[in-house]
């Protein structure tokens, strides 16, 4: 038998779930519920891919050779400490076998959604419900077409859950789990410097930060940290993670656009943290916005009969580890794999193995990117003491590396 799945969710999990279930043979539908694929100025940023995830996503596109030409080599790991006072910079530590691709999210997303089948995605389509069947054989699953207001029904073998840590599907199964707020929020953006290559600004970055094009620079200082790469095409990312109250929530997402009023602060308060150089590439970014810092607390479960969370839905996680994006793809390969293995007949010991693979890892990497948030947003972390940027030797901060995250580079088994 062939399977049909549909896909709640048309981000990168989504796709890339996608393209992992049409190569095990099944058939898919992926509902997202804005309007159109982003375009090159989509409302996202920078993202780190390692090297699992580069062999996993060329694995999915027609032209595999695309996935090089659009992303930036991160050989170099650096980590620095900033005095706010002085602006002196120290170096921490650096790891220079730093192995990473840096790409935009919304060129990612363009390849892996450019490689699918035509019609696969229905955008404008918002998930509504879902029952299965009394034998849980199969599920019928409502959305409504945003456009007309009408509402549609989709039979499946198999619901996967790709639509991020605010899951609406999720809360079905687990109405009570809720979200840890960080303590933090990362202000964030994007600075197209094309034509402008020899501004004061480019220019002055550049002698600040030696390395840049090949090198993931992190800021430390006693107001939290910062990083900085560079992405294709002249393109400056930035995140500034700032402690603060917890913003208000506004529609289902932890993305906000702030007021100018809100951004000017935000500048000023920069200014006494961080070096001009940095501080005059936050000022030149167009509509810099806000990401509330959400994780939670490691699931027990991660599916249902024939219902299946996979990406930030299954596990949702602050962005420390450089795992978000990663973790989705690599979700959506042992999901794919699993499927292919046990058929639609078995789908109890596809979606059980699954899980038995991808839970145990997500759980600590989702702990331990809590941990190192803390570390750099000089936050209390149990059993040691605040991490003193100011004061810590090399060895100390060696505890900062990437690489230290739990199964870094690990392939499961299955995808050999």
């Amino acid at each position: 038998m062939k399977g049909k799945a549909v896909v709640v969710g048309g981000s990168i999990a989504g796709i890339s779930c996608a393209h992992s279930l049409i190569s095990a043979g099944w058939d898919v539908v992926v509902l997202e519920k804005t309007s159109s694929p982003p375009d090159g100025c989509a409302t996202g940023a920078g993202l780190g891919l390692d090297t699992v995830s580069m062999k996993l996503v060329e694995s999915w596109l027609g032209q595999p050779e695309l996935l090089q030409l659009t992303t930036v080599p991160l050989t170099i790991e650096h980590e620095q400490a900033i005095d706010g006072d002085t602006k002196i910079i120290r170096t921490l530590t650096r790891d220079e076998n730093f192995n990473f691709r840096a790409a935009h999210w919304a060129d990612l997303h363009n390849l892996l959604y450019c490689s699918l089948p035509p019609d696969i995605v229905l955008w404008g389509h918002c998930f509504l419900s879902f029952c299965n069947s009394e034998e849980n054989t199969f599920a019928k699953v409502q959305a409504k077409i945003l456009q007309t207001d009408e509402t549609i029904e989709l039979v499946a073998d198999l619901l996967v859950a790709a639509d991020g840590c605010l899951s609406s599907i999720r809360k079905i199964f687990l109405p009570h789990l809720k979200l840890r707020y960080a303590g933090y929020c990362g202000w964030r953006g994007v600075l197209d410097y094309s034509g402008n290559e020899n501004s004061e600004t480019i220019l002055a970055l550049k002698k600040a930060y030696p390395d840049l094009g090949r090198c993931n620079y992190f800021d430390i200082g006693y107001e939290g940290h910062a990083i900085l790469y560079e992405l294709l095409n002249k393109r400056i990312n930035w995140i500034w993670y700032r402690n603060q109250p917890e913003p208000e929530s506004k529609g289902n997402s932890v993305t906000t656009k702030a007021s100018k009023h809100t951004i000017e602060k935000m500048y000023e308060e920069a200014e006494k943290v961080w070096i001009p150089e940095l501080v005059k590439v936050m000022r030149e970014t167009n509509e810099p916005f806000l990401n509330a810092i959400y994780d939670s607390e490691p699931l027990e479960q991660y599916y249902w009969d024939n219902v299946v969370l996979i990406g930030d839905a299954a596990h949702p996680i602050t962005p420390h580890g450089a795992r978000s994006t990663n973790m989705s793809i690599l979700d959506a390969a042992v999901l794919g794999k699993c499927l292919e293995k046990w058929g639609v007949e078995d789908l109890k010991s596809a979606l059980g193995e699954y899980e038995s693979i991808r839970r145990p890892v997500v759980s600590e990497q989702v702990v331990f990117s809590r941990k190192m948030g803390r570390m750099k947003q000089r936050l209390p972390v149990l059993d040691r003491e605040l991490f003193d940027p100011m004061t810590a030797s090399q060895e100390e901060s060696k505890v900062l590396h990437l690489r230290n995250i739990p199964y870094f580079s690990d392939t499961p088994s299955i995808l050999m």
